[in-house]
């Protein structure tokens, strides 16, 4: 499609190439039929739409097998180990998840008037802040995921009562109109693309195009079967295409609004058209190219903040698994990957913690380097440095887990603090702390202020540690100041990503001109608005083994036992699967 400076090109955003983009005259057929839907499906009541996603649910379980094994072979997976186990858990078991609990929330509202939860779990915390209990809602969520936690930390002011009035606002419309949404769909992990779009129909009430990401369209077939009920209907269609396609559908007229996710940089293009002096003339008058509403899930350079503390033997050893799972999974391809180690200067423990995170990286055996890019960012960051340690024999087409300890935490040049790598570089710097609460001060400032993105971080905390004198407090005060939508307290925040009933997206700090992890929030299944972060809390150490773990040695069999419970919950499904965690 030809354009001009008023309208939104994707040319220069980096991509792999579709190897079939879908012709514009049967793109604009699609978008005529979405729209031809959208007042219809804005008028289907909550139980119906609640109905029609369960109608999905065995329609996914059936693709569940060969929407995984395809995502396992394009990323050069081997099937019959426990690395396969990330795309079932990635893609068709966190979608099955979300598909029913969307379908929950919804005969929730049709009964009660609300998704939910129920009324006790909205409320003030220690210091007046309301908060909504989000996880765990069920026995089931309570026996496999055992002294996990998440709480929504709703926006300064709010009340419970504000939350009630505020959430699920779609559904409280006396005469609701939909609209059209475009999706464009990270090629990164392929639960993103469906679980947008869930979003942006049953949450904000839109029929849905997805344009699926050249990276993974390999997923059309086995998506337009799992949601052969939607798609059937006219109420969500999926298409291949690369940046000509994306810049097509962007500046349709009959798209309302865009959601993607991706880099900033692409967000920019579309927002703000390419650099230049037009780009900055436009954002210093507030006048974006783009004209439409957009949302957006952009990335992070993750911190994993350690605090000081008397961490045993196996204690350090469980978190540097915990390190290596965050780095290794989805061969670090993933906006929540964990990339900036942050350790106390003259804490005893770092040297030995190091030691045993380069230990669990060196037996891992290097991935392939599937998306496009990585090789390049991989050599902009890696340069010439001295200080590089990079482990497992890569073979062609693969790139080593590596190492960059040591970063001077003045220095504000330092590309690692300000560019995601999006490929298996793991970086680590030390900040000067007297004890712990100085070091949760200093590194909530050092992340704040040093560090591109505000998505997703991550802070370990002993809980001899948290219970000292002042520690408990500054603990609230570091999670309350970091600018994430999401913490994780021990655990990683991928969990935070996969539960589902926990709001997905970056912190409200963010804006247009300055997107760092991107605007709006997806997956929250039970409609919250007014959100400012949400709170995952975790066990030090976990046993048996969770199966994310890439140290599980069993996580292939338990991951489509979980797609199994996905699909219809209950308490006697539960052994087999600690059974098998057990053998992990």
């Amino acid at each position: 499609m030809a354009t001009s400076t008023h309208s939104v090109s994707l040319e220069m955003s980096a991509s792999a190439h579709s190897t079939a983009d879908t012709p514009t005259a049967h793109l604009d057929e699609l978008l005529a039929e979405l729209r031809s839907k959208a007042l219809e499906f804005a008028k289907v009541s909550p139980s119906a739409r609640a109905a029609l996603l369960r109608a999905c649910l065995p329609a996914i379980r059936a693709q569940a097998r060969p929407w995984a094994e395809a995502a396992i072979a394009a990323k050069g997976l081997d099937a019959g180990r426990p690395q396969a186990s990330e795309e079932w858990l990635a893609g068709p078991m966190t979608t099955m998840r979300n598909t029913r609990l969307l379908a929950e929330a919804l005969d929730a509202i049709a009964t009660t008037g609300s998704p939910g939860p129920e009324e006790k779990k909205v409320r003030r915390d220690e210091r007046g802040r309301t908060v909504v209990e989000v996880f765990p809602n069920t026995v089931v969520d309570a026996l496999l995921y055992t002294g996990f936690t998440a709480t929504v930390r709703m926006k300064e002011g709010m009340t419970p009562a504000d939350v009630r009035t505020a959430q699920g606002s779609f559904y409280k419309q006396a005469d609701p109109k939909g609209g059209v949404s475009l999706v464009l769909g990270a090629g990164n992990v392929t639960s993103i693309p469906p679980m947008d779009a869930l979003y942006k129909m049953f949450v904000d009430g839109n029929v849905c195009l997805v344009k699926l990401n050249p990276v993974n369209e390999y997923l059309q077939e086995h998506l337009d079967k799992a949601f052969a009920p939607l798609v059937e209907k006219g109420y969500l269609k999926f298409v291949k295409g690369g940046t000509s396609v994306g810049t097509y559908l962007v500046n349709h007229p009959e798209v309302d609004d865009v959601h993607i996710t991706g880099s900033d940089r692409t967000h920019d293009l579309i927002v703000w058209g390419p650099p230049g002096p037009e780009r900055e003339r436009r954002m210093r008058e507030d006048d974006p190219v783009l004209k439409k509403a957009i949302t957006s899930e952009l990335g992070c350079v993750t911190p994993v903040m350690i605090t000081p503390g008397p961490y045993s033997d196996s204690e350090l050893a469980f978190i540097a698994q915990n390190v290596a799972t965050m780095m290794v999974n989805n061969a670090s391809c993933n906006c929540n990957a964990g990339k900036m180690l942050i350790t106390a200067k003259g804490w005893s423990g770092r040297d030995k913690l190091l030691g045993l995170i380069k230990a669990e990286l060196g037996a891992q055996k290097p991935r392939k380097a599937y998306y496009p890019g990585a090789f390049d960012r991989y050599r902009s960051l890696v340069g010439e440095r001295a200080d590089v340690v990079k482990l497992g024999d890569a073979k062609e087409g693969e790139l080593p887990w590596t190492l960059v300890f040591g970063l001077d935490s003045a220095n504000k040049e330092e590309d690692l603090f300000i560019t995601e790598p999006f490929c298996p570089i793991l970086s680590e710097t030390s900040l000067e702390a007297s004890d712990a609460a100085a070091f949760l001060k200093a590194a909530t400032a050092f992340c704040n202020d040093r560090l591109w993105g505000t998505l997703s971080a991550v802070l370990i905390i002993h809980p001899r540690t948290e219970a000292e004198p002042g520690v408990s407090a500054a603990l609230y005060d570091a999670v309350d100041q970091l600018r994430y939508g999401a913490v994780g307290i021990n655990q990683w925040t991928g969990l935070v990503y996969a539960l589902v009933t926990t709001p997905w997206g970056a912190h409200p700090s963010s804006t247009l001109k300055n997107v760092q992890g991107g605007l709006g929030w997806v997956h929250n299944t039970f409609m919250l608005e007014g959100i400012e972060k949400v709170v995952l809390r975790g066990p030090l150490t976990v046993f048996p083994k969770p199966p994310w773990f890439v140290t599980s040695k069993t996580a292939h069999e338990i991951a489509p036992k979980l797609v199994e419970l996905e699909f219809e919950p209950g308490v006697l499904k539960v052994p087999a699967i600690a059974i098998a965690a057990l053998r992990g």
